[in-house]
């Protein structure tokens, strides 16, 4: 028996509120509550992040995560010069949240809303810098609210035609439109793949349909709730009156680089998690990997819609020139599974992480395999020789340059460049921290390993093409291993929940892009 009084000191509604003022009031106590990860910051050292200089000043490309310190760590395993391997160290503290509009669909509300929300956005920026040590903020919009909300373009521009209709003014994927023969966009409604499998009892993959989400980066958890209080609170000079939020997901990365004991490893073993006893004590990650190695993130601004020739429309002027794609979804992962059932030595993880046949030092270190990686010739000949892949090694090579590249900006980019930038990180939501929808959501107030994964890339078409090689299908070759099994990488310990995409606007077009061009 509890006093009713723990939910509310875990971030979580009182036992007795009905579901109608859940519904309706909830999200805002949920805003400012972090429940179990306030203790991230009484537990985590924050990165020795260098001084913001002129280069904190807020970049075009939303999905930049500015001021990002690269350290070099053990690299157990790796054939490299030194022994190491560089790491980015993401933000400590990750927070989504996702949102309908509680606006009407007409012009001038939506300028309105358009005006309010940049101001908003503008004020956050004026109080801490775009950056881990302030807030690092990006806005992303999905199909819903261009399909609702701009039906029509009513104003002629540089950009687009009077008249234009709802997709003609969204960025074009030219690349899959060669192929299929007709037009495809950038932006595509989120689909499932073959190994997505939800937990047993939770039902298919829910292909959520929410008009925004906004991603906030930091290493201050004090910063992220004043952030989600300016742009979503009631009493935010009116920007919050313009959502319904439908989800706010909480989580965490890294704490370990520098000799600590890392936040999957403490967080785990905080909240009981089956398991957790196993994670390496200075994992980035639940399933004891980095995720943010250098070579295996786009650098630069690789990830934007315009910035490789020839895959979108969008150079040299494009409206939302500067901006991306991002992938959204929520992830359990099966510790006990991992770590005791399927892979119990450290050489077998290795193995399914990377690729069969590895045979890693016997302490853990950060592996990694070096560009280009992988090609589907020898992620097959692996499957002959081993009846098995590994993970990051048959997705290689779809996800990166396949010959010399020179960007439309002159830069230069070697094969087996990576061109997708992850953002995603480990989360005790199950699935979401908070959700307008409980019972759709399945919502539990237990703690369960989970990942809501971020990635951004040029075109939704990469991204589904990277997550179908996760599972074995490429254009030309379906390996002959069933998606969910054991030899199929790391997919038997995963179980998708929600999936949805969205576009990312450039900074200059993220408060409600294009109503400027309605009438």
């Amino acid at each position: 028996m509890t006093d009713g009084n723990e939910n509310v000191r875990a971030g979580r509604p009182p036992a007795n509120v009905n579901r109608r003022r859940l519904l309706q009031g909830a999200a805002g106590a949920f805003l400012v509550s972090a429940g179990i990860y306030e203790m991230i910051d009484s537990i985590a050292k924050p990165p020795d992040r260098p001084a913001a200089g002129t280069e904190s000043q807020p970049v075009q490309e939303q999905y930049i995560l500015q001021n990002e310190q690269v350290v070099m760590v053990d690299g157990s395993g790796v054939k490299s010069s030194n022994g190491t391997i560089a790491v980015r160290v993401p933000a400590l503290h990750d927070h989504v949240i996702t949102a309908r509009l509680n606006v009407p669909a007409d012009a001038k509300a939506l300028q309105e809303a358009q005006h309010h929300f940049e101001s908003a956005l503008l004020g956050l920026e004026r109080e801490f810098p775009p950056t881990p040590t302030g807030v690092a903020t990006t806005v992303a919009w999905g199909l819903p609210y261009f399909q609702h909300y701009i039906p029509t373009l009513g104003k002629a521009s540089g950009f687009f035609k009077t008249g234009t209709r709802y997709p003609a003014y969204l960025p074009v994927d030219l690349v899959t439109s060669k192929a299929e023969g007709h037009t495809v966009y950038a932006l595509q409604e989120a689909r499932t793949f073959p190994s997505d499998e939800p937990p047993p009892g939770f039902g298919p993959v829910r292909l959520e349909q929410n008009d925004v989400a906004v991603l906030l980066r930091s290493d201050s958890l004090s910063n992220i709730k004043e952030a989600q209080s300016a742009l979503f609170g009631p009493g935010s000079n009116q920007a919050g009156s313009l959502f319904k939020v439908t989800s706010i997901r909480q989580g965490f990365s890294g704490g370990g680089f520098y000799g600590q004991q890392g936040l999957p490893s403490k967080m785990a073993l905080a909240a009981d998690i089956p398991g957790a006893q196993w994670i390496p004590r200075q994992a980035q990650g639940f399933l004891g990997f980095a995720t943010t190695l250098d070579s295996n993130m786009g650098p630069g601004n690789i990830a934007s819609l315009e910035t490789l020739p020839g895959l979108t429309d969008q150079w040299p002027n494009g409206y939302f020139k500067q901006g991306t794609t991002m992938g959204l979804s929520h992830t359990y992962q099966d510790l006990v599974t991992w770590y005791e059932k399927n892979f119990p030595q450290y050489a077998d993880r290795v193995q399914a992480m990377l690729q069969p046949g590895l045979s890693p030092a016997p302490a853990p270190g950060t592996y990694a395999l070096q560009p280009p990686g992988q090609s589907e010739a020898e992620v097959a000949q692996g499957v002959q020789r081993y009846h098995a892949y590994g993970h990051t090694g048959s997705m290689s090579q779809v996800d990166s340059t396949t010959s010399p590249t020179t960007s439309n900006y002159g830069k230069a980019y070697p094969t087996g460049t990576t061109i997708p930038v992850r953002g995603d990180f480990d989360t005790l939501d199950n699935p979401f921290h908070y959700t307008s929808d409980p019972t759709g959501d399945h919502y539990s107030k237990k703690p369960a390993a989970g990942l809501h994964f971020i990635q951004f890339q040029p075109t939704i078409a990469i991204f589904n093409r990277v997550r179908l090689a996760m599972d074995g299908h490429y254009p030309d070759m379906t390996l002959p291993i069933a998606p969910r099994s054991p030899h199929a990488g790391i997919n038997s310990v995963l179980h998708t929940t929600h999936r949805q995409n969205y576009l990312v606007p450039p900074r200059r077009h993220r408060s409600f892009p294009l109503a400027e061009f309605l009438v």
